[in-house]
């Protein structure tokens, strides 16, 4: 008899050793994915396994789940299926750490969904994968982990979606993913051929395909599994005649090498051959392996009896004949297949009518033991009962949306809507009406990302629609996900406007003029768009909708940011922030906002509060990789890039991919610029190469060719500079802020260059105009950054011009002093350099050391370089010239300021009079200086100050002996 196959591995040891590399790599701290394809049979499991087992004795924590052939309406079946093994084995980790995470007790058996809420669709996905990212990094942090999927053919598209999601943000966690595919199903509008396209661009990615085994490997594989077929012929056939018909396939070579030991004629195909060996079984055996056949791949013992209605001994005779004859396979609770190709030969061989009845009979066990929707569906379909179907494909509709798996909910819903016309009754078995059904497939394909399906359903539906609430909720979701999807404008507008028009004074009109204010502030009708928001927030007040008025908060914020008034922003969307609304979406946007608006004030410790409450809220949540999620860490980076704090940004930009692969990817890569070129770390060449590929997207051309430019000016090529700020420029409106800054580093290069003239002239008018230029008329205010900015780019243009007095360069240095530490410190340099070509080497001495000594904490070499050098040519660097910073180095030039007048005795609301700064901003200040000298109270502080000759400006506006600082603007 033949041996079984799970006994070998022959001719495999090559790509045995690439999975063990993708491993041992994982294993070490460079997370990896391998993606094994291959014919039905041809060894993907076999070698897979033989993995798993060199893992779990190396200690590797094992992690295995099966997608079904049904698998595409049951949302994340793999990873509910690897949970539960976890779950089953008290030594996997895994187990316990699922116990810490009710979102993912969902997808074991009995677990609780819970109830639609705040986090349902899109962002219940985002908590979903966030979790399982987080629970792998937990247990890998332990011991490795090994995690596969098997039979991608099969995954649904929330599956698909983790794979993908994993496989992106996986970067130093001890996590090595595989996955298995049939490359024979895969035909050409096959769901999963563009996410294999899509991560096997990416360098983490290993794709192994199995090629046919060569005869010399076929004939030792069938030598090994019989003991006499090395030397004796089975049924007349010889080594030969059975290696030539099996092609190199080790299933059909093990199929082939059993029905010859049978005595089973070997027809030609391998299907048939599976069927002459089922044919083989008793009559009894067959009707239990035809039940197990409809059940799917795999069958729980006591569904298996039930469908069966067999008594208990017959049952278990028949069961072990079939295991004996390896086509089912023991396992926990019940039995597998041990090939998919002999479930899908078995399932094939069924007749109609033989069919029908054995998926009647498991709908009905199914539906007594409280099965899944999705797999009731599934079988009420396959038994022709369209009554239950429709109900148990809505059913598993609101489930997929509770769990998380937008794209499946959709499938459902759709699925339903299908079947409306053809039942009678159909309301009352979907316990909902038809137009609520189409609304949420169409939320649901939104939250998928479909936003096109999404707005092509609700364009139908409100054709049919006579409901003025209905038709309300309709417009206003309409024009919401045309906003989202840049749909056309005039439409959105118009979606918008019937909604307010059509909702009667109810929550639903808050949210109605909250998404309608949300459109006009996108389409640039600012007015209005005030007026709207306001009214939003008044009915939102009155009927209760938390949502909507926060909503309405953060856009009236937004508007008076537009407007100029940063301050009554600031008070808006700190009003926004208050409490939660119960949207978290909403929530998140509001932090964002309220943190970004705070940045752009300047108010850099403000800031970080709010953002860091604002990432704990999305942590907490499970949504730290939702969009504002996202948008946080973003933010939290860049405030650590601004106030000098450049370890904690480069810890941050860890998690900031350098191969990317999508647009999203490229944004968040390009972040991880600002300190990759400021510390002249060599891996910045490497990230703009991967990130070149999404120039065509503006914010990807204004993040990352910004810092490509200042990259070939720090190397000494303008042109190349310039190329970038061309490219940058063609992409902003005039009136975006983001033009003063390029602007001013296109100065910088052609004062490098030595060039002036109409093309400075030009660059210059442009960052004039964007800083008194908003996008409805003349900007009210421009925030304290876009401010210095405006400085650097006066004083660039001087440098080209030749007129470069240190006077432009010391409003530069006070501009910046406001908290961004590295561009102080970079006006200083160019100051220094000023004051010697005016002559004044004394003071251009303190400015060179007060830059070299933040860019020697910052580690920014590129500015410690040319640093260097100027000191060389000055010859500030000769023995006996003292280059020590001092202590007061390491404060801004905001600090110092606060610092002169501490000395003086000043307290705080004084000091704060004086500067034009609040007193909670001046309590800042005062905290950051007692940090950065070292001392604990404002007297060791002021004596520090009188040490170094620091002291304020008087109000008459006479400087004291010893003082630098110019008195305030």
């Amino acid at each position: 008899m033949a041996r079984s196959a799970q006994k070998v591995l022959i001719g495999r040891s090559g790509e045995l050793d690439q999975l063990l590399g993708v491993l041992d790599a994982a294993a070490g701290g460079l997370a990896g994915v391998a993606l094994v394809g291959g014919d039905a049979g041809i060894g993907k499991t076999r070698l897979v396994g033989e993995l798993c087992d060199l893992a779990q004795r190396r200690g590797i924590v094992t992690l295995i789940g099966q997608c079904a052939e049904l698998g595409d309406a049951l949302p994340y079946l793999p990873l509910a299926d690897a949970l539960r093994g976890a779950a089953a084995d008290p030594g996997n980790p895994v187990g316990r750490a699922v116990e810490a995470r009710p979102v993912l007790q969902r997808l074991l058996p009995g677990g609780d969904p819970g109830h639609a809420d705040a986090t349902a669709g899109a962002l219940a996905q985002q908590r979903l994968f966030g979790t399982v990212l987080d629970m792998l990094a937990e247990v890998a942090a332990d011991r490795p982990v090994l995690f596969v999927f098997e039979d991608l053919h099969w995954a649904d598209r929330s599956t698909r979606d983790l794979l993908v999601f994993l496989t992106r943000m996986l970067q130093r966690e001890r996590v090595c993913l595989v996955g298995t595919y049939r490359t024979d199903d895969l035909h050409r509008r096959h769901p999963l051929r563009q996410v294999l396209a899509e991560l096997q661009r990416l360098p983490l990615v290993t794709g192994i395909e199995l090629r046919p085994l060569g005869d010399d490997e076929m004939t030792e594989y069938l030598s090994v599994l019989s003991d006499t077929f090395a030397t004796e012929e089975t049924d007349g056939i010889a080594v030969g005649g059975l290696v030539e018909r099996a092609g190199g396939n080790p299933f059909f070579a093990e199929e082939l090498l059993a029905a010859a030991e049978d005595h089973t004629r070997l027809p030609g195909t391998l299907a048939d051959l599976l069927l002459a060996r089922v044919e083989t079984l008793s009559d009894t055996a067959r009707q239990v392996l035809r039940v197990a056949a409809v059940a799917g791949r795999r069958v729980d013992h006591d569904l298996l009896r039930a469908a069966s209605g067999l008594a208990d001994l017959p049952l278990e005779e028949a069961l072990r004949e079939i295991v004996s004859r390896r086509l089912l396979t023991t396992g926990r609770d019940g039995y597998a297949f041990r090939h998919a190709l002999l479930q899908e030969a078995v399932y094939d061989d069924l007749l109609p009518g033989e069919r029908t009845r054995l998926h009647t009979a498991f709908a009905e066990l199914l539906a007594a033991e409280g099965g899944s929707p999705a797999e009731l569906a599934h079988h009420y379909l396959a038994s022709h009962d369209l009554p239950a179907a429709l109900r148990a494909s809505v059913e598993a509709g609101r489930l997929a949306v509770e769990l998380g798996a937008p794209a499946e909910a959709h499938r459902h819903f759709e699925r339903a809507l299908e079947l409306w016309d053809k039942v009678p009754d159909a309301e009352s078995l979907a316990r909902d009406t038809r137009p609520r059904i189409a609304l949420a497939s169409a939320a649901a394909a939104a939250d998928s990302g479909d936003y096109h399906r999404a707005v092509a359903q609700l364009r139908r539906l409100r054709e049919h629609l006579d409901d003025p609430a209905l038709l309300a909720r309709t417009n206003e979701r309409l024009a919401y996900y045309l906003a989202d999807a840049d749909g056309d404008r005039e439409e959105m507008t118009r979606a918008a406007r019937d909604a307010v028009g059509l909702a009667s004074e109810s929550p639903l009109l808050a949210r109605a003029l909250a998404t309608y204010a949300r459109t006009l502030y996108y389409l640039y009708e600012v007015g209005e768009a005030r007026a709207t928001a306001a009214r939003a927030l008044e009915v939102a007040r009155a009927t209760g909708a938390p949502d909507a008025e926060t909503s309405a908060l953060v856009s009236l914020g937004l508007i008076e940011e537009e407007t100029g008034s940063a301050a009554r922003a600031e008070e808006l969307l700190a009003r926004a922030t208050v409490r939660l609304s119960g949207d978290l979406s909403i929530d998140l946007r509001a932090r964002f906002n309220h943190a970004r608006v705070q940045y752009e004030r300047g108010e850099l410790r403000a800031a970080a509060e709010i953002v860091e409450a604002g990432v704990e809220l999305a942590r907490e949540t499970g949504l730290t990789w939702s969009t504002y999620g996202t948008d946080m860490r973003f933010l939290q980076y860049l405030i650590h890039y601004a106030d000098g704090d450049w370890d904690a940004a480069e810890r941050l930009a860890a998690g900031f991919g350098v191969r990317v692969g999508t647009r999203a990817e490229a944004t968040l890569s390009s972040f991880a610029l600002f300190v990759e070129v400021g510390r002249g770390r060599p891996g910045a060449d490497e990230r703009l190469r991967w990130i070149s590929r999404f120039w065509s997207d503006d914010l990807v051309t204004y993040m990352a060719r910004a810092m490509a430019a200042e990259l070939a000016l720090w190397r000494g090529d303008p042109d190349t500079a310039l190329e970038h700020v061309d490219a940058i420029i063609s992409v902003l409106e005039p009136f975006d802020p983001g033009v003063i800054r390029i602007a001013a580093t296109g100065l910088w290069a052609l004062a490098d260059a030595g060039r002036s003239g109409e093309r400075a002239d030009d660059l210059l008018r442009r960052a004039r105009w964007a800083a008194a230029n908003g996008l409805s008329g003349p900007r009210a205010e421009l925030g304290p950054e876009g401010r210095a900015w405006l400085a650097r780019a006066e004083a660039e243009w001087h440098r080209a011009a030749g007129t470069a007095v240190p006077d432009v360069w010391r409003r530069c240095v006070e501009a910046f002093g406001s908290g961004f530490v590295y561009e102080e410190a970079r006006s200083r340099w160019r100051l220094a350099q000023a004051l010697l070509e005016a002559g004044d080497r004394d003071e251009a001495h303190g400015e060179w050391r007060r830059a070299l000594a933040v860019a020697d904490t910052l580690g920014a070499e590129p500015l410690r370089g040319a640093l260097t050098e100027l000191g060389r040519r000055a010859r500030f660097t000769e023995p006996g010239d003292d280059a020590s910073p001092g202590p007061l180095a390491a404060l801004t030039g905001r600090e110092r300021e606060v610092l002169a007048h501490v000395a003086a005795g000043l307290p705080n609301r004084e000091i704060g009079e004086r500067l034009f700064i609040s007193q909670k901003t001046v309590s800042v200040h005062v905290s950051n200086i007692l940090a950065k000298l070292g001392v604990t109270s404002r007297g060791q502080a002021a004596a520090v100050a009188h040490q170094e000759g620091l002291t304020a400006t008087p109000p008459d506006g006479q400087a004291h002996a010893g003082s630098r600082r110019r008195p305030p603007r």
